[in-house]
């Protein structure tokens, strides 16, 4: 299937914009024209992260369905769970368009979308008529123009608390000018307390506890590590997601597109993600849940976030090379390499390169 996708994509696909060809499977998922994956579930994949239960560790990034439009649709082609948005509490075009750039040679992306979507309405209501159980995460950020965006991820949580599996607070975006200053020690600390005192707030209201997790960037310093490190801790925040896109172009070979301003992601954004992920990884020990993202292309690369500290993983880029077949290719292509590795649960793998990846350079 994935080699009948990527002949498809060249020839086909490939001949639109990327936001276009985006929206197009979009419209192919809703009318259910992208077959369901027929994958028998691995115990061995099954993971409890930050209190709940994974039938595999694979899951569809933030930034793909930002409106949640097609969220069950995902979960049904192998994904073990998916993120919607980022969503923020007004709707917003985001930057004006073009905004997203292939890099084939390199099976990279970049993009300058700009939080682009339909607001927290248009998102709560398609969340609200989901009748299955399905492991769906909302992704929170904030306006471009708001002037007060701690209060923007803090609407978020309220918004969504009686929808959401689990929260992402999203302050890595390097489209919305300043978000990323979010991440500086002082600030972090005020969103922190603020998005997770809202958390608790509605957790005591509804007697469920929804854990909450922070989106970081992969453009960091190790002083800037070191304090999102000690911010996570000290705030005892439910996970890490590591990381976002990048703003390097290093090693590229599209040196046309890479000119693009804009986020960086898919398969150049791994061995950068990778690092970042061991390095935050040796910050706060074994016992604080981080997701694993960035260039994840096959069962190896996903195993590989794992063994540098990963529990869970999320794609998204690389779809756009590799075919909706992707997810279900990855998870089942864990099961084989769990078969090889002699494990009898894949959490037995995490950690066993974490100081070969905290050593590269990033």
């Amino acid at each position: 299937m994935i080699d009948l996708f990527k002949y498809a994509a060249r020839k086909g696909l490939f001949l639109f914009d990327p936001e276009t060809a985006h929206g197009m499977s979009i419209a192919a998922l809703k009318a259910g024209a992208v077959p369901a994956c027929r994958v028998a579930p691995d115990p061995r994949l099954r993971q409890t992260v930050a209190g709940l239960d994974f039938i595999n560790p694979i899951g569809m990034a933030a930034g793909y369905d930002k409106n949640a439009e097609v969220p069950e649709a995902l979960l049904k082609i192998g994904f073990g769970f998916t993120e919607i948005g980022t969503v923020t509490p007004k709707a917003q075009p985001g930057n004006p368009r073009p905004r997203i750039f292939r890099l084939v040679e390199d099976e990279g992306v970049i993009n300058r979308l700009g939080f682009n979507n339909e607001g927290h309405d248009a998102a709560f209501a398609r969340l609200a008529i989901i009748r299955g159980n399905g492991m769906i995460g909302v992704n929170i950020g904030a306006n471009k123009n708001s002037e007060d965006r701690i209060g923007d991820y803090v609407l978020g949580i309220r918004r969504f608390y009686s929808v959401a599996r689990y929260f992402t607070a999203n302050i890595s975006s390097p489209n919305t000018p300043g978000l990323r200053d979010l991440q500086a020690r002082e600030s972090l600390a005020a969103l922190l307390s603020a998005v997770l005192a809202a958390r608790d707030a509605e957790a005591e209201k509804a007697g469920t506890k929804i854990p909450v997790f922070l989106k970081i960037a992969p453009d960091l310093t190790e002083e800037g590590m070191d304090d999102i490190a000690a911010e996570a801790l000290s705030h005892a925040l439910d996970g890490l997601i590591v990381s976002n896109t990048t703003l390097s172009r290093e090693g590229l070979r599209d040196q046309h597109q890479a000119k693009e301003t804009g986020g960086l992601s898919g398969k150049p954004l791994f061995d950068k993600s990778t690092a970042v992920l061991a390095k935050m990884r040796k910050r706060v020990g074994p016992a604080l849940p981080i997701i694993g993202v960035g260039g994840v292309s096959s069962a190896e690369t996903a195993l590989e976030k794992i063994k540098a500290g990963a529990d869970l993983v999320q794609l998204y880029s690389c779809m756009v090379y590799e075919g909706p077949g992707l997810p279900g290719t990855v998870v089942r292509g864990l099961s084989k390499l769990l078969d090889r590795e002699q494990v009898k649960s894949v959490r037995d793998l995490r950690d066993t390169k974490t100081d070969y990846w905290a050593a590269r350079n990033v």
